[in-house]
């Protein structure tokens, strides 16, 4: 029977030099005040974009006047969920999909050699992502939710757009940016949670799964 112990994890620790999409801010931190140097308490300001490491799309990042953060319903990331391998060393195709019997309503985890570079340095281009028509698949079932261990579930200068316009379209959250790299294939509860922005197109998340 699970327990607290059992919980992984999945987030990208938020450091300065991570791996950020290319354009998006860099992350910073300005320490304004410190107990250290004699100050009361010890403050610190941020500076970084909504998609840096682990986040949540909402369908606003690529469709203009579609729900923001601030719709998301919690259970959307919030539940069972089921983490697939996906062997693919280029994009995730279709069939590689429809040989996993995925069910509407189902919380899907791609872990893909992607979770294996995190540690590295600098951007990787050649991530795996969806293929077009895998996330034209994962729309028509829908799923609730897609996570991808990636910051894109779309290829780099290749298929962004229509993959984040298919699945947002259809109402299926994303996370991005996970890292299931401890985590063995089948099924787990989630719980994954944006910050409460009232008006945002994406949010930071932790993401936490548990063997189910």
């Amino acid at each position: 029977m699970s327990d607290a112990n059992d919980w992984i994890d999945v987030s990208v620790p938020i450091r300065a030099g991570m791996p950020i999409y290319p354009g998006d801010p860099e992350f910073r931190i300005r320490r304004v005040a410190d107990l250290a140097a004699g100050d009361h308490a010890t403050v610190s300001e941020v500076c970084m974009g909504l998609h840096t490491g682990t986040h949540i799309d909402s369908p606003s990042h690529f469709i203009e006047g579609a729900p923001g953060m601030a719709a998301m319903p919690l259970d959307a990331t919030v539940g069972p969920a089921r983490v697939l391998a996906m062997p693919a060393e280029d994009a995730v195709t279709a069939e590689d999909l429809r040989a996993c019997d995925i069910r509407a309503g189902e919380r899907i985890l791609l872990k893909t050699r992607n979770s294996s570079t995190w540690a590295e340095p600098g951007f990787h281009e050649d991530f795996v992502h969806l293929a077009t028509e895998a996330a034209v698949y994962l729309a028509s079932l829908p799923v609730r939710c897609l996570g991808v261990d990636y910051l894109s579930v779309g290829g780099f200068h290749r298929n962004g757009t229509p993959v984040h316009l298919a699945l947002l379209g259809a109402g299926v959250w994303l996370i991005e940016g996970l890292d299931l790299s401890a985590v063995e294939p089948g099924d787990h509860d989630l719980i994954c949670l944006p910050l409460r922005f009232e008006d945002a197109e994406a949010s930071p998340a932790r993401a936490l799964v548990r063997p189910r």
